[in-house]
Formats: structure tokens, sequence, C-alpha cells
């Protein structure tokens, strides 16, 4: 009688792990708003620009970081200490991006200016090339695993993480 319920406590434990095993990863957490993210790239020194001059996630012509990634957002910090390049986002979480899993809208995607030489001498120069994506972009990744398209008139950056 005592094999058995240890088989079975055995069973039991083996059906638990395997159910934790294929459970969800919790999301990422995020900010909110737009201002409290925005506060956090004002401070780090990092400046962002939009056509519309606003701020508006629903509107295509803004740049906005409503419910942006905190790694995205860590990520493009991490990447201006770094390459010590001025660097000017212009465009986050707004409406108008590709859709997918790692899109803008989702928070995991910034694009950042070409206007900035520093900046595309830097990825350039320290990321691996890493093919071209299938619109023709030129592709570099991070050491950190984050990927850079050249998109002409800015970085399309994926932050799988809060690293440059």
């Amino acid at each position: 009688m005592e094999l058995l319920s240890t088989r079975t406590l055995i069973a039991a434990a083996a059906s638990v792990l395997l159910m934790a095993g294929t459970a969800q990863a919790a999301a990422p957490a995020k900010y909110a708003k737009h201002t409290d993210a925005a506060a956090v790239f004002k401070k780090a020194g990092v400046t962002w620009t939009s056509s519309g001059k606003c701020s508006d996630w629903n509107k295509k012509s803004c740049t906005s970081f409503t419910r942006i990634n905190k790694a995205s957002v860590a990520g493009v910090i991490a990447f201006k200490k770094i390459s010590g390049c001025q660097v000017v986002i212009t465009g986050g979480t707004e409406v108008g991006h590709t859709p997918g899993t790692y899109s803008h809208r989702n928070g995991y995607k910034t694009d950042i200016s070409t206007k900035v030489p520093c900046v595309n001498n830097y990825i350039k120069r320290k990321f691996a090339k890493a093919g071209k994506r299938s619109d023709g972009a030129a592709l570099y990744k991070s050491p950190a695993g984050n990927v850079y398209a050249n998109e002409g008139s800015h970085w399309d950056i994926t932050h799988h993480n809060s690293k440059a």
C-alpha cells in the first residue's frame, strides 16, 4: 500500500512539473502612460520627436510611449550610454506600425533617428551583420540579442531585453 501511494505522489509531482513547464511567461512590465516613460527618457538625456508634434498613441503622426515595455525604455537608455551618442526617438507604440507579437504597439520596438552619424557608425561597427529583412532593411544584432533594422530615416529596434 505504501508503494502505491509513493508512485501516486511521484506521478502527481511529475504532472505538476509538466504543467509548470508549459505555463506562459509573465507579461512584460510596462509604463501605463506616455508621460511616465517620457520622464525616464528625459532624465537619461534621450529625446524624441514626432511629425505631428504629439504623443497620442491612436494617431499615426505622433510618437507615443503609452504601454511601452520597461525593458525597451531601458534598452534605449543602455544604447545611449554604451554608444555615447545623442539618441532621438522617432517612433514608439503609436498606431500605424506593422503588427505582431514583437511589435511597436506591443511595446517591444522603438525607432531612433539615423540623422545622428554617431548612431549609424556605432551600430555598423559594433554590432554583427545579421542579413536583410524581407523588405530589404539591413539587420544588425547587438551582443545582447536586440535587432536593429536600418529603414533609411530611422533604426527600427526590437528590444528583447533591457540591454543595448
